[in-house]
């Protein structure tokens, strides 16, 4: 499932196309994704403008300026791809409809933007704007860790009673909004410490110590256009390419890239989750 840098890259590859622009035409060609889509949601979308793109965790919102704002779960294996992009910066000619192109925006400077998720586990929804931040999936959701309200001192405090190991409350996204396997695997790696230690036990200077890493190895991917294991690709359709720089993710078996370590990547299975790390400088 993509993870915030992934989420990111596609938002900021779909602003300079929507932004500003009016949704000419709303072609849905099915039914629901994951939960049946909104009511009336073409007609609802159709002739609104967009007035802002943005990303909460691991959706992407669109603000609309009927007073509501669409909201985007890419799932799995959902795609948000761009054509016809009047400033040359992606594939000039709609492509032919693909089978699992469920939603289609065709927007008034000429871009079209296709949903496609051929597992449908991705959704869509249109919220209130006024209320967004009450909506049952953004409610729970803590502090990005890219923004001011995620420092030192507030994940020492979130994590000094967590009694699970520090990859699982890492996970959480009630204390952290956006992270996922892939990132959390990284930032242990690099911070040195075991994903199997009890968060609750770890010294609270090595708690503090991920923060900067934290938003380290987010900023690293997102430079790299994400992550692209499976069926992830940037909005003007293109992979991205974090996955060549894991240093633990995927390596089972392969040596540890930290210098003058002489171990292994394993993998052990975390909460139906797999977790790589290198036990021997991970503690």
């Amino acid at each position: 499932m993509p993870e915030l840098p992934e989420v990111e890259t596609v938002m900021r590859g779909l602003a300079p196309s929507m932004e500003s622009a009016v949704i000419s035409r709303a072609q849905v060609n099915r039914p629901d994704l994951r939960w049946p889509f909104p009511d009336n949601m073409s007609e609802r979308l159709q002739g609104a403008r967009v007035l802002a793109l943005r990303r909460r965790s691991k959706y992407i919102l669109a603000e609309l300026d009927r007073g509501e704002t669409l909201l985007v779960h890419l799932g799995m294996s959902g795609r948000m791809t761009v054509s016809g992009d009047p400033l040359g910066q992606f594939v000039h000619d709609h492509p032919a409809h693909q089978k699992h192109d469920h939603v289609v925006l065709d927007m008034d400077n000429g871009a079209r933007v296709t949903f496609n998720d051929p597992r449908r586990f991705g959704a869509m929804d249109l919220i209130p704007t006024d209320g967004l931040e009450d909506h049952k999936l953004l409610a729970v959701l803590g502090p990005e860790p890219l923004g001011n309200s995620f420092d030192e001192a507030y994940l020492v405090e979130a994590l000094k009673t967590r009694n699970t190991p520090v990859k699982s409350a890492l996970l959480d996204q009630g204390i952290i909004a956006g992270l996922g396997n892939i990132y959390v695997c990284e930032t242990l790696f690099r911070c040195g410490i075991s994903p199997k230690r009890k968060a609750r036990e770890i010294a609270q200077t090595r708690v503090a110590s991920l923060v900067p890493v934290i938003r380290e190895v987010l900023q690293d991917a997102i430079k790299a256009g994400g992550s692209s294991l499976k069926d992830f690709r940037q909005a003007n359709g293109e992979l991205g390419y974090f996955q060549h720089s894991f240093d633990v993710y995927g390596r089972e078996g392969e040596p540890c890239r930290r210098q003058n370590c002489e171990g292994e990547i394993a993998r052990i299975t975390q909460s139906g989750r797999s977790t790589f790390y290198c036990s021997q400088c991970q503690r």
